[in-house]
């Protein structure tokens, strides 16, 4: 999506917040004991109240209103009857559309007692984020993402999953421009147009390069087996920079 007018952007604000919102809360009652279905059940109820719909299951048939994964699963995870338990690193990907317009975010969360390298894998995970989009921008080369988020993940000892992408968002969950790598891609020469909007999503890990499919036909798991935390944040590309508009308020 390429914003054309300023009720586009206010619409993709409104949702931007519902879905920052919701994760927020999602994330403050993350603990132990709690079954994954509940806390889709939290997030399915905030979104309705705030007159969103759930984007997973609007575009894609998904049997939830979220995907909740839980440490070796790194994305699309079915929320069901698992149990949180201490230690778990758990992520949630929150996206939903309201008013025709789409917004996507993500955290990884993890639940006391937390090992230092996994505290400091999380932290640098949101990092990661934040470098790649420091480097959004109307007219800006879409590879420095990717060149920005591959420089932090070298210089601190991590890998990054390399199947698992960026993407356009807006009029729906998935679009124009496709897939945006959150690695370095010499073959990627797009610019950014002004108002384009997308999500900067890269999964930083401590040794998995790939994400794999499972039985479920929907959870993906790191390859090889490695903690792996993804942080997400739709943006808009503008002459001064980048445009967050998945922050909770």
């Amino acid at each position: 999506m390429t914003i054309s007018d300023d009720s586009e952007l206010v619409r993709l604000r409104e949702i931007g917040r519902i879905v920052a919102n919701t994760l927020e809360a999602m994330g403050a009652a993350l603990e132990p004991g709690i079954a994954t279905e509940e806390l889709d059940g939290i997030g399915r109820a905030l979104l309705e109240k705030a007159g969103a719909r759930p984007a997973p299951q609007l575009c894609y048939d998904f049997p939830a209103a979220t995907c909740i994964s839980v440490n070796e699963e790194i994305a699309h995870g079915i929320p069901g009857k698992r149990r949180i338990a201490a230690g778990d690193l758990v992520n949630i990907d929150v996206s939903a559309e309201k008013d025709g317009i789409f917004a996507d975010t993500g955290a990884s969360f993890a639940v006391p007692p937390v090992p230092k390298h996994i505290g400091r894998l999380c932290r640098d995970g949101r990092k990661a984020m934040w470098a790649g989009i420091r480097r959004v921008g109307a007219d800006r080369p879409l590879a420095g993402i990717g060149a920005a988020i591959g420089e932090f993940a070298r210089r601190n000892g991590y890998t990054l999953v390399r199947n698992l992408a960026s993407h356009g968002v807006g009029r729906s969950l998935h679009e124009d421009p496709g897939e945006i790598a959150t690695w370095p891609d010499r073959a990627e020469r797009r610019v950014m147009g002004n108002g384009l909007v997308f999500t900067v999503e890269p999964f930083l890990s401590l040794g998995a390069e790939w994400a794999e499919g499972g039985d479920d036909g929907w959870t993906l798991f790191s390859e090889p087996r490695a903690p792996t935390v993804q942080y997400e944040h739709t943006v808009v590309a503008t002459r001064n920079g980048p445009l967050v508009v998945t922050l909770p308020g």
